[in-house]
């Protein structure tokens, strides 16, 4: 690390503690030519996630978009709002680790959608609805009919319903 007041290239860690968010080191620094010390930072480089959207445009990954489109699906359900945040972690961390810089939005919704039948069939059928476009009620039926063949019996999670305003 070059000094910041002489430019020399010699510098010596005097202390390295974690800061309080624990996503950064903080390091005292001291010149070996002039002796000033100052203070550096180390952090991890985020890569900057791309979305290839549908019409071929791209924008960031914006984790709130994916999260308002999970809790329109579980309005009024009996799905805690700690659940949706984890289910969004979760998401965040695994495209994350793909180590890609573009991906397209279909795979984030994929996601969303495996998380969801998971959790709650109603919050994920109405997902599906919009992700998929479904045009007609014969649409609803057949994805309806093909949540029912996987048979996967689910106890329901216990919570609050999301978006419902009655105490």
């Amino acid at each position: 690390m070059r000094c910041p007041f002489c430019s020399n290239p010699d510098t010596k860690v005097i202390d390295s503690r974690p800061t309080e968010e624990g996503q950064a080191i903080r390091r005292r620094r001291e010149c070996e030519k002039c002796g000033k010390r100052f203070t550096t930072y180390e952090k991890v480089e985020e890569i900057t996630l791309m979305v290839v959207k549908k019409d071929g445009g791209r924008e960031p990954f914006d984790r709130n978009k994916m999260m308002s489109g999970i809790i329109k699906a579980c309005e009024k359900r009996p799905v805690p709002f700690a659940e949706i945040e984890k289910i969004a972690a979760e998401i965040e961390r695994g495209l994350s680790n793909k180590m890609e810089k573009e991906l397209e939005s279909s795979i984030i919704g994929e996601y969303v959608m495996e998380h969801l039948k998971e959790l709650d069939d109603v919050a994920y059928v109405r997902f599906a609805s919009v992700y998929r476009q479904f045009t007609d009620a014969e649409s609803f039926r057949k994805e309806i009919e093909k949540l029912l063949e996987s048979g996967k019996k689910k106890t329901p999670p216990r919570g609050k319903p999301v978006g419902d305003l009655k105490s």
